[in-house]
């Protein structure tokens, strides 16, 4: 296709007709990969007479052409763009991106991110050269420094090893890129284009320097040369003329991006580079030297910035983020906190409390947009740009570090606040003020509920000024009181009727005209409801309260509703039964909106996401919950039978594990596995084969279930064949060289759930699962997956020994396997614990394997290696005895432990949080999926254990896990073989008995005398289970 040709192509692209536009589109398509044809779209690009429309097509075509086809992700993949096409892209982008207007740079810009990020340094040497060389030309500035800042992207976030082609390209470019910036900086009222040169320096110096300095810059002349500079921009105050209206357009604006970069920059050098305790000690100099020179003199500039908010002057709220960001580093530095001192009334309750305060923009939003208002509210990300999130962040850190001189005269001014409020009348009260301080209240609460003489005034505080509110005409205090309601609803209420009223008003405020009321009463209900000691507060309201959360839900895609109701399931647990099913419904219902809306929106926020996985995590709440209502699950089914179906497929990969739970319930708790839910098998063995091995550990759960509950189908079942498929996933992973070891660990422990499950119907699978283990065995290196694999073998045995020892015997292996076993199991560490087989039940599962070698024939197994097995099970059952008293013990004392537990104890103020110290509390959302692993799993052994770990106690088991071999006691099984052994052949038996010296045959009694122990433990055990029922 020739370049007319092309051009008219594009042209059509933009047809209003579909069928011209399809064919367009067909025909780009199909001579995408032609030579020439990237070259082509680039001249169209750059072609000034062109038609700008067609420009635009061909800048997006040729941009999402280099992402997709400039470096094949898979190595072994052919290219497929010609070198000789990449040269001559390589050859004229660079200089086009002067040439060509914003529009079509963008697009430009972001092709030669991809062209970088593939070619530099390697393929793409001259492109440094090329930069140096511009950087010269007065016409070319703008162009070197756009190329520069994405080279110097690629590197932002590299680590120190692969930073080093940073390090040369701020060698040779870094000189006179502090050249230019100065004689910018100089320029007397100086044009708009300035700031865009200014804007692309800073960001060149933020992404050089944003994990470690250059060597470079740690030169005193040459960094205080950059630092008089940014000092410069921070002081001198924006440009008024030429600034837009439109504040939206504002905050964007050359000057102010300038503004908040320089900020940014001076805040990072200070928090990353400038404090002494983060400093590696040949930093500690470089950190004296800031702290000294330059972190008094950012922070006097930062205080004259905010003056702005005083005298109503206009600042992008980005810019008070990260002057406040600053201001709160520097309230533990002494040196800083000396300087602060002599303004903080004025910056407390001037600057910080003004923006603590309702104001004219929220009013506009909840106004007009409450469901944005709503958003912004709850988004994580909205909070890291909010000057009110940074204002809060400041209070809090004050009070936390220097509380002493702070926190009084703060809580003074607030209650001033309070009463004015009360004292004016009903026209004239100062609502705005209110809300600023009620946030202040419900922000400082952590520290009031544990300083007198406070926190036994909190519940006066509550009935007097905030519960008041649940009533009041102006919709964002209602708001606000429910929302600092929810915050102190864990206090101790001396008067029940004070909490009872307030989780009323609350549950009304479920109700309420505003949105954003109806939404932080949500959210404050989940405080009330882990905190409510008498359920019957709750349980006569709960049909309407759930009425008005599936409301609400179908209203706002937000993660903290679903929140709110997986505590009420948590909560009433088996009462939910009533509702189960509405609630999936309501849930299911949900989920389905929230895929659409962020599928229908991919550039939006992902909170239709979280709020879609939210859903699901509270299905899985609500069927952990019914747990013991079988036929409940069966009503539930069709409901959720859909969401698997889809979401088992590759369109679920960002829900996948929430799914992988549901499954998992949905086969375990239901009375049968229905043909419907086995219609799934296919879907999760297709995605394990194709993309889904990072899910392995979790797809293990459902496949067990199958398997273990539904035995007589996976067996019976040919059409489709379960254990062909089942078969094909596990030799194509565990014969995977690429594989890492980790990577495979589920697969022994399926084999496991088949040997166990399916004794004597899987005779003609035994040979080939031996091969697999007994291949990647040799190859094993993690000491976990050594023991995986030989538990295989041990299972094998116990599942059939003789089939077993013969299979081992074909393929020449027995006796290297059982040497090595031994080894294993000889292998001790310093402190005499077994380096393998940790677990009681990677124990028990070898002893039932070697106990079953016992019992065979002497033609089958020689004295010598009879003699052998026996000492080495009677070891291991000693061992096994010995871990299990111990386990039994260890939970008897936690329980005890448990019990003495006193949840409201509350660190001292001056002793640096959890989170601080890089401890967080994220493992919260995971107990449910643990709980399921209980329940389904991990009794086979499904938990990795850190080989790494030098503690002997593995990883527990758990006494409610489900296995076939948990009827099996290794003790009786191994005294029966034994006495089955005397039986059938006295000669032998006699013999092996007299080869056993003192110890082992004190062993062996004791071994036989636990296990007549445990016959009356298992009879009792029984006898007291039916009692029971």
């Amino acid at each position: 296709m020739d370049l007319p040709s092309l051009a008219v192509v594009l042209r059509a692209a933009l047809s209003h007709v579909p069928e011209e536009r399809k064919a367009a589109e067909e025909s780009l398509n199909q001579f995408q990969y032609t030579p020439q044809h990237l070259v082509m779209l680039l001249q169209i690009i750059v072609d000034g007479n062109c038609d700008m429309a067609v420009r635009q097509v061909a800048s997006i075509h040729f941009k999402n052409f280099i992402a997709k086809n400039w470096s094949p992700n898979d190595p072994d993949e052919s290219p497929k763009v010609l070198e000789s096409d990449k040269a001559m892209v390589r050859e004229n982008i660079l200089g086009f991106i002067v040439q060509v207007p914003p529009l079509l740079r963008a697009q430009l810009g972001e092709s030669i991110k991809t062209i970088i990020h593939s070619d530099y340094p390697e393929q793409w040497p001259s492109l440094l050269h090329w930069v140096i060389h511009n950087l010269e030309l007065q016409n070319q500035i703008f162009g070197a420094l756009y190329v520069l800042r994405v080279l110097a992207r690629k590197y932002e976030f590299k680590s120190e090893e692969e930073r080093i082609p940073l390090y040369h390209i701020v060698e040779e470019t870094f000189p006179r890129l502090l050249s230019i910036f100065s004689k910018l900086v100089q320029i007397v009222n100086p044009p708009i284009e300035v700031a865009d040169l200014i804007k692309l320096i800073c960001k060149i110096f933020w992404s050089s320097i944003y994990l470690e300095i250059p060597k470079q810059l740690f030169d005193p002349n040459v960094f205080n040369a950059w630092m008089v500079l940014f000092i410069n921009l921070l002081e001198r105050p924006v440009p008024v003329e030429g600034q837009p209206i439109d504040p939206e357009i504002r905050k964007s604006w050359g000057w102010w991006k300038v503004k908040k970069w320089t900020i940014h920059i001076l805040n990072r050098l200070y928090t990353r580079f400038g404090d002494l305790k983060l400093q590696k000690p040949e930093s500690k100099a470089f950190a004296q030297m800031f702290q000294k020179t330059y972190a008094g003199k950012i922070l006097a500039c930062h205080m004259q910035l905010l003056n702005a908010i005083r005298t109503g002057e206009y600042l992008p709220d980005r810019v008070i983020n990260l002057v406040l960001q600053y201001l709160t580093n520097s309230v533990t530095k002494n040196s800083m906190y000396q300087m602060m001192q002599p303004q903080i009334d004025i910056l407390l309750f001037e600057i910080i409390f003004p923006l603590m305060c309702f104001n004219d923009n929220d009013q506009k939003l909840w106004d007009e947009d409450p469901h944005e208002y709503v958003r912004k509210g709850y988004d994580i990300i909205e909070d890291l740009y909010s000057p009110r999130t940074a204002a809060m962040d400041f209070v809090s850190e004050l009070v936390r570090k220097r509380g002493k001189n702070n926190l009084q005269k703060f809580i003074h001014f607030i209650v001033d606040i309070f009463r004015r409020y009360d004292e004016a009348p009903a026209d004239l009260k100062p609502y705005r003020q209110k809300d600023g301080a009620l946030l202040a209240i419900g922000t400082l609460c952590d520290k009031l509920k544990q300083t007198d003489p406070y926190k036994s005034e909190l519940e006066r505080m509550l009935v007097q000024h905030v519960f008041p509110e649940f009533s009041c005409r102006v919709g964002h205090l209602r708001a606000k009181a429910a929302w600092v309601a929810g915050q102190y609803a864990h206090i101790n209420f001396s008067d029940p009727n004070n909490f009872r009223q307030a989780m009323h008003c609350i549950v009304s405020g479920m109700r309420d005209p505003d949105l954003p009321v109806r939404v932080d009463s949500v959210f404050a209900l989940r405080s009330f409801v882990e905190a409510c000691k008498d359920l019957d507060e709750i349980r006569p309201i709960l049909p309407q309260l759930l009425d008005e959360f599936f409301k609400l839900m179908n209203e706002v895609e937000n993660e903290d509703l679903v929140f709110t109701l997986e505590t009420i399931v948590d909560k009433f647990g088996e009462e939910m039964a009533p509702y189960a099913l509405g609630l999936c419904q309501n849930l299911a219902a949900a989920f389905w909106r929230c895929m659409a809306s962020s599928e229908a929106d991919d550039e939006a926020d992902d909170s239709g996401a979280l709020a879609a996985v939210g859903c699901l995590r509270a299905i899985s709440t609500i069927l952990e919950s019914i747990s013991s209502l079988p036929h409940l699950f069966i009503q539930i089914e069709p409901t959720l039978l859909p969401i698997m179906r889809r979401m088992l497929t590759s369109d679920g990969q960002d829900v996948y594990e929430e799914v992988l739970e549901i499954v998992s319930y949905m086969t375990f708790f239901s009375p049968t596995i229905s043909l419907d839910m086995w219609s799934l098998w296919p879907l999760m063995m297709e995605a394990l084969n194709d993309w889904a091995i990072d899910f392995f550990e979790n797809i293990l759960v459902p496949l067990d279930n199958y398997i273990s509950r539904g035995t007589d189908h996976f067996l019976a079942c040919k059409d489709p064949d379960y254990q062909q498929s089942l078969w094909n996933a596990l030799q194509s992973i565990m014969m995977d060289e690429n594989m890492e070891d980790s990577d495979i660990e589920p697969a022994p422990k399926l084999i496991e759930v088949l040997f166990q499950n399916c004794k004597g119907n899987v005779d003609p699978w035994v040979e080939h699962y031996l091969r697999i283990t007994i291949e990647r065995l040799r190859r094993t290196q993690k000491p976990y997956l050594k023991c995986l694999l030989v538990q295989v073998i041990a299972n094998a045995l116990y599942y059939n020994p003789l089939l077993t020892l013969e299979t081992l015997n074909k393929l020449g292996v027995a006796v290297d396997i059982f040497n090595h076993w031994f080894a294993m199991l000889q292998q001790v560490k310093k402190s005499g614990a077994r380096v393998n087989f940790k677990r009681e039940h990677d124990k028990k599962v070898c002893c039932l394997g070697l106990t079953s070698l016992i019992g065979l024939p002497a033609d089958k197994i020689p004295a010598e290696a009879l003699d052998r097995i026996f000492k080495a099970t009677l070891e291991l059952l000693v061992a096994y005895k010995d871990q299990v008293a111990e386990n039994k013990k260890q939970n008897e004392e936690d329980a005890d432990d448990m019990d003495g537990f006193d949840a409201d104890e509350e660190d001292d103020e001056e002793v640096d949080s959890d989170k601080e110290m890089g401890l967080d509390d994220e493992d919260g959302d995971e107990v449910s999926s643990l709980q399921l692993q209980k329940l389904a799993a991990e009794a086979r052994g499904f938990q990795p254990a850190d080989e790494d770990d030098d503690s002997d106690d593995g990883f527990s088991d758990d006494e409610e896990l489900q296995s076939p071999i948990d009827e099996v006691d290794p003790f009786i099984f191994f005294v029966e073989t034994v006495q089955g052994l005397q039986t059938s052949d006295p000669a032998r038996f006699q013999n092996l008995m007299q080869t056993l010296d003192f110890r082992y045959q004190a062993l062996a009694s004791g071994i036989a005398q636990h296990a007549e122990e445990r016959k009356v433990e298992i009879e009792k055990e029984k006898l007291e289970k039916s009692n029971a029922q």
